[in-house]
Order: C-alpha cells, then sequence, then structure tokens
C-alpha cells in the first residue's frame, strides 16, 4: 500500500487566522493525513479536535499523526456536508474553528490506483470514498451526451466540451471506456493540437470535472460551509482553502451572504428585514502561498484561503 503523503499548503496562515487555544473545540472537515490538525495541536495541545474525511486511508494517517492527542482527538469517516448531524452524533454543539482543505490530495494523485491522475493509467475511479457510489468510468459509460457535455463544461470550464463528449460517447460505442489513458488519448483526438494549452495539460480539466461530478463537490462544499458556518460560536473562526475558481466562487459568495446586513431598499425609513450581519469577513482577498512556500510545494500555487469571524 502507498505511504499517505501530503504536505499542507498554507500552515502558517491557517494557524494565524485560526488562532487555537487549549480548551477549544475545532473541526477539520478534510483531515486528509493530518497536517492542519496536527498544527493545530502543535499550537494548542489541549484543543479538542474532530476530523472528517470520506477517504479511509486518510483517516488511517490521520490517526497515526495524531496519536499522541488521541483522547483529545475524534476521527469520523464521512462527508464534510453532514458535519452537523456528525458533530451532534458525538455530542458535539458548537465550535470554535473549522478548516476546510478542498480538492484531492497528492495521496490521491500520487496512488496509481485511485485513477485520479492523467499521468498514470489507472482504472478509472476518482472516488474519495472508495466504499460507495458511482465511478467515473460508470458517468462516462452511463451518462447521455448532453450530460457530459454539461459535466465538463460547466465543472472543468472546458470549451472544448460539446467535442469532448461528442468523442467519448462515439468511443464507449465500440468498448466501454474503463481506464484513465483511453481517456487521455479520446481527449487528445478532441481538442485540435494546435488549441492545446501549452501550460497544462489537455486532459486536465476533463478529469477535474469528473471528479467533482463522481465526489458531489459543489454541493458538499455549500452544504459543508453552511453547517460549520451556523456551528460556530461567536468569535469563533472558519478558515477555507480552495484550489479552482468554481470552489473559490462559492466559498466568496456564501461568506458575503453570511456577512451581509440589512437587504431593505434605500428609501426605505427603517429597517424592517431585520436581517444582521453574522460573520466578518478578515481576507477581502484569498490569501496565496508565498515564494517560499511555493518552492518546497509547487501544489501550493493555486490555493487560495479565504477566512471569517462569527459575530
Amino acid at each position: 500500500m502507498t505511504v499517505f503523503r501530503h504536505l499542507s499548503v498554507l500552515p502558517d496562515e491557517v494557524i494565524s487566522f485560526l488562532e487555537p487555544e487549549d480548551g477549544k473545540t475545532y473541526l477539520d472537515g478534510t483531515v486528509g493525513g493530518g497536517g492542519h490538525s496536527g498544527l493545530i495541536l502543535e499550537k494548542a495541545p489541549g484543543a479538542i479536535l474532530i476530523g472528517i474525511d470520506r477517504d479511509q486511508a486518510a483517516l488511517a494517517a490521520a490517526k497515526a499523526r495524531l496519536s499522541a492527542n488521541s483522547e483529545l482527538v475524534r476521527l469520523v469517516h464521512g462527508n464534510f456536508s453532514d458535519a452537523g448531524s456528525i458533530l451532534n452524533s458525538i455530542g458535539i454543539r458548537k465550535l470554535d474553528g473549522f478548516i476546510l482543505d478542498l480538492g484531492v490530495s497528492s495521496h490521491q494523485l500520487d496512488t496509481r490506483e485511485r485513477g485520479f491522475s492523467f499521468q498514470q493509467d489507472a482504472p478509472l475511479d476518482m472516488r474519495m470514498d472508495t466504499s460507495s457510489g458511482e465511478t467515473a468510468a460508470d458517468l462516462l459509460n452511463e451518462l447521455a451526451e448532453a450530460d457530459l457535455e454539461k459535466i465538463i463544461g460547466e465543472y472543468g470550464e472546458e470549451r472544448w466540451a460539446k467535442r469532448i463528449a461528442s468523442f467519448i460517447v462515439k468511443e464507449r460505442a465500440d468498448s466501454p471506456i474503463t481506464t484513465t489513458f483511453r481517456l487521455v488519448d479520446i481527449i487528445k483526438g478532441a481538442v485540435p493540437k494546435a488549441k492545446w494549452d501549452e501550460r497544462i495539460h489537455p486532459a486536465t480539466r476533463t478529469f477535474q470535472a469528473l471528479r467533482i461530478a463522481v465526489n458531489s463537490e459543489l454541493e458538499s462544499l455549500e452544504l459543508g460551509m453552511r453547517n460549520a458556518l451556523d456551528l460556530l460560536k461567536p468569535g469563533g473562526r472558519g478558515v477555507i482553502i480552495s484550489f479552482h475558481s468554481l470552489e473559490d466562487r462559492i466559498v466568496k459568495h456564501i461568506f458575503r451572504e453570511y456577512a451581509e446586513g440589512c437587504t431593505c431598499p434605500r428609501q426605505f425609513p427603517v429597517c424592517v428585514c431585520g436581517k444582521q450581519p453574522r460573520v466578518k469577513i478578515l481576507t477581502n482577498r484569498p490569501t496565496t502561498a508565498t515564494q517560499a512556500e511555493l518552492d518546497r510545494n509547487q501544489r501550493s500555487r493555486s490555493a487560495k484561503l479565504r477566512a471569517i469571524e462569527k459575530l
């Protein structure tokens, strides 16, 4: 089995915004190998930490990494979109802080059999939770052409979505598409070589789109954010790290929604909506990696951190 390896991004910035303290309760909704959780417990060894992840390999790695604080750590196999019910089931009613580190981990990308990477030939799986749900191959071979085009266009922001979906449907008529390299070849055939972007592999956007669809990532993000924000105590802080524009757009809009006050028309002499800001935004612009971090971890180049404080 591949050793779990993942270098957490923006570690100093996460701790700076969260300001963890002993005796307080924190949620790491995407605990991964326990990188950010470990930093929280280094700063506040007496903090209570709940870690959630869909990936059993990640939970095993987190358990090993956080074993010194095992009495104060609860690790749960699940989706952070269910944070409210998960925390309620273990007797946690409120949080002092939370961290969501979105996207795919280095371990998932580097583990060939998971099928996340277009750089290794493997079964087209892409599930973060390998115990249930449809795989990327299931979607490719079962969805209608229009649905494939929508997924690739919307989740991958791929300008060649229509052509790629058409080529996929044509190819699967001969035999099911089950491996990453076969899909890569189909995409390369669909996108005119003269139009390839020199900065990224031609399969990047389609693989991103399929991964998002397989794991319902955007829906999980919105549900999980609202759960975590509602659970925060006054003065509690939330930190979210996203890795592409679709995620960052959702984070920005929900933070703004919670930070908004009165929405009455300007001509109203007094407020009748009664709406009050629920959070204060701590990052007017997203925080990104320093050059020093980029030098040691290239996968941090697309990371964007946004943070809020509950009012």
